[in-house]
């Protein structure tokens, strides 16, 4: 994602949550769980749990399924999840890093480690990779949320480091701790965006060709379909024309 990398981690994204809506709810909502058992139970108070809720609703996620994953966490036989982060390399050594929340540490890492293998990549320690990412928080905006120098003078002054906008909206980079704080001076001004959670950004994306692209969207389908995954990050791009093919 210098720029976002809007092939790969945009619009495959945005297919895998049209085939997979239930399975996506069921991610968002343990999101939602985890931060407020972590934290306050109400979104005003608690930043990790307002994005999480955010990110929620952005995907269409009932008011009635959030609430109910907040009212989870203030159970006594709410579960107990790890958050845990797996580094590798896809198929031509593409660099992935995977977020997991799991109740089984064993199972999750045999799984994600047999999606590897199967998939041509190859799990690796944690470290392996993620020193080729940075840890940013992304807002995203619709384009007609304003034109690019609008948006641009909107971040500039709520605090945030980067801006990239195209004909597909706008994209918005801030620090990590940031996150938060950025994305409510925003609002005030540019109204509600469709997404404000954190990432991890390639430094370096590469271009991969329709081959390399084909075996990366398997492994990276595998990860996604296990219940125990939360994101899965890579540092490629998927050039526009080749995307078509997919």
């Amino acid at each position: 994602m210098a720029g976002h990398s809007k092939w790969a981690n945009i619009q495959h994204r945005k297919g895998r949550q049209d085939a997979a809506r239930s399975k996506l709810f069921s991610k968002l909502s343990k999101e939602i769980t985890v931060a407020a058992k972590m934290g306050d139970p109400d979104p005003e108070k608690n930043p990790r749990l307002r994005l999480a809720v955010k990110e929620a609703k952005s995907n269409s996620v009932p008011k009635d399924v959030i609430d109910r994953a907040i009212k989870k966490s203030q159970g006594g036989d709410a579960e107990n999840y790890d958050e845990i982060r797996y580094e590798g390399y896809g198929p031509n050594g593409i660099a992935i890093i995977v977020e997991a929340m799991t109740d089984n540490r064993n199972r999750t890492a045999s799984n994600v480690r047999s999606y590897f293998t199967k998939h041509g990549g190859d799990l690796g320690q944690t470290g392996s990779v993620s020193f080729m990412f940075d840890r940013v928080g992304e807002i995203m905006y619709p384009a007609g949320a304003g034109d690019a120098d609008t948006v641009m003078e909107a971040a500039i002054e709520a605090g945030a480091d980067d801006v990239q906008s195209d004909e597909g909206g706008h994209w918005i980079y801030t620090a990590d701790t940031d996150l938060a704080e950025v994305s409510q001076a925003l609002e005030a001004v540019l109204g509600e965006s469709e997404s404000a959670k954190l990432i991890w950004k390639p430094q370096a994306p590469t271009m991969i060709d329709l081959e390399t692209a084909t075996k990366l969207m398997k492994l990276i389908d595998a990860l996604e379909d296990d219940d125990d995954v939360q994101n899965v990050t890579g540092n490629f791009d998927i050039p526009e024309e080749v995307a078509a093919q997919l």
